[in-house]
C-alpha cells in the first residue's frame, strides 16, 4: 500500500461523509436559508476531499487536471448559485423574517 493509497483511503470516505452530511441537513433543516447552508458549505467541501482523494489514483498531472477544473468550477459556481437563490427567496418574500438576526438589504419588511 502505497502513500497515495493511504491519502485516497482516508480522504475519499471523508468527503462522502461531508456530502450525507449535508443531504442530511438539507432534509432535516425547516428553512430555506439553513438548507442552502447544508447544500452549499458541506457539500463543496465533501466534493473538493473526494476530488483530492482521487487525485493520487490519477497516476499523472495530465490525467489529474480535470480533478482541479471541477474543483475551481464547484468553487466558484456553489457560493454564487446559494447567493442567487436566497436574494430571489428575500425579494418573492417566501422567507420568514423573523429568523434573520441582521438584514442588511436595507429594506424594510
Amino acid at each position: 500500500m502505497t502513500a497515495g493509497d493511504v491519502v485516497t483511503a482516508v480522504l475519499l470516505p471523508a468527503g462522502a461523509a461531508f456530502c450525507a452530511v449535508g443531504a442530511l441537513g438539507v432534509l432535516r433543516f425547516p428553512d430555506l436559508l439553513t438548507r442552502l447552508h447544508a447544500a452549499t458549505k458541506p457539500q463543496t467541501i465533501g466534493l473538493l476531499l473526494v476530488l483530492a482523494g482521487a487525485a493520487p489514483q490519477a497516476g499523472s498531472v495530465a490525467a489529474a487536471a480535470p480533478l482541479l477544473l471541477v474543483a475551481v468550477f464547484q468553487l466558484l459556481t456553489a457560493p454564487v448559485a446559494a447567493q442567487t437563490i436566497g436574494a430571489a427567496a428575500y425579494r418573492a418574500g417566501v422567507l420568514d423574517r423573523s429568523v434573520l438576526t441582521i438584514d442588511d438589504t436595507g429594506r424594510d419588511p
